[in-house]
């Protein structure tokens, strides 16, 4: 690039928290822009405005969802068609619309995600969760919030837990949360077994048992869900789903609350099919079902899987470099999977 071609103006959707200095040193390379936009109408004005002609990439944070709503189709279209590169700030992309980005003309979009980064603090929750659900601590620790310290004897005791040594932990989606999970479980003294698309090669798979997906259902003491939304996933767990699981299933989520259908999961706490199940995602967050409020044997956590300093710092340097290795090499360190070919 010669001394006087103008720089490639890059836009920031969200707020920065930790790795602020790093996203202005960017300016060595591009021009910094920040959106001022308070909600989805707004920004889309900004955007048909002409505010952000020129910008060729931008930084999605994933609470930026508060501002712009989904990045759907209506979005994409008003996007500047100068735009090749969308770099979010998560693991998780549901947020994107990846088939509008991928078919836009003239130039589709390419967009990247922190595939690695989130992994030990999410697999970290996971474990708390598992733990927590087989134990049954959080009715415990509501008797004791009540005061009545475990419980009235004969009355609100918590149901008795279950250690996890020797129990059975299928995780359904080992990619790399799942494999981190798989090495907690086992230092607990867990057996994993997992359900992917495809097996995993023997490395990945670590020692991990490949099982069909009913054979997970049928045969897992834990049902760990670590897989991505998307419109294949929905509901992936549901009614029918939880009629072929162990009587006595602890259930948790850490991915998204919408890969299992809550209703089914309240009904199948009710009817105790499912023991105690440990989330920290929900289907309609910031909501939360009201019948999982209320069912004592439910570990609830307000999304807080990537809810730590070093984690949070090492995902927005991870996405601050997708954008300069767009800049500087014309190429995402880490595209989305989809849009791998691309």
């Amino acid at each position: 690039m010669g001394s006087t071609s103008p720089k490639p103006k890059v836009l920031l959707i969200g707020k920065i928290d930790h790795a602020y200095a790093t996203w202005t040193g960017l300016s060595d390379i591009a021009d910094l822009l920040e959106t001022t936009a308070t909600n989805r109408e707004e920004f889309i004005q900004e955007c048909k405005s002409g505010k952000y002609d020129g910008v060729v990439a931008a930084y999605r944070t994933l609470g930026s969802i508060n501002i712009t709503g989904l990045f759907d189709q209506e979005i994409i279209d008003v996007l500047p068609s100068s735009l090749v590169w969308i770099a979010h700030c998560g693991a998780g992309y549901d947020q994107i619309s990846i088939p509008a980005c991928t078919t836009r003309g003239p130039k589709p979009i390419r967009v990247s995600n922190v595939p690695t980064a989130p992994d030990n603090a999410t697999a970290d929750v996971n474990m708390f969760l598992i733990l927590g659900a087989l134990r049954n601590f959080n009715a415990g620790m509501q008797n004791l919030r009540t005061g009545d310290f475990r419980g009235k004897p004969g009355s609100t005791l918590p149901a008795l837990g279950h250690d996890p040594q020797g129990k059975t932990l299928g995780i359904l989606g080992m990619g790399g949360i799942g494999r981190n999970l798989k090495r907690k479980a086992e230092a607990f003294g867990m057996r994993v077994i997992y359900h992917n698309r495809r097996a995993l090669g023997p490395e990945q798979a670590d020692g991990a048992e490949y099982v069909s997906f009913d054979e997970l259902l049928a045969e897992s003491d834990v049902l760990s869900l670590n897989l991505p939304l998307n419109p294949k996933t929905r509901h992936i767990i549901s009614h029918a789903e939880f009629a072929k699981m162990k009587d006595g299933v602890v259930v948790v989520n850490t991915a998204r609350g919408a890969v299992m259908d809550e209703e089914a999961l309240v009904q199948a706490l009710d009817s105790g099919k499912v023991f105690s199940a440990g989330l920290d995602v929900f289907e309609e967050e910031p909501t939360v079902h009201s019948g999982l409020l209320r069912n004592p044997n439910c570990v609830l956590v307000p999304h807080m899987g990537t809810w730590t300093v070093e984690t949070q710092t090492a995902m927005e340097e991870w996405t601050i470099g997708n954008i300069r290795s767009a800049l500087e090499t014309g190429k995402l360190k880490s595209p989305v999977p989809e849009q791998a070919d691309l």
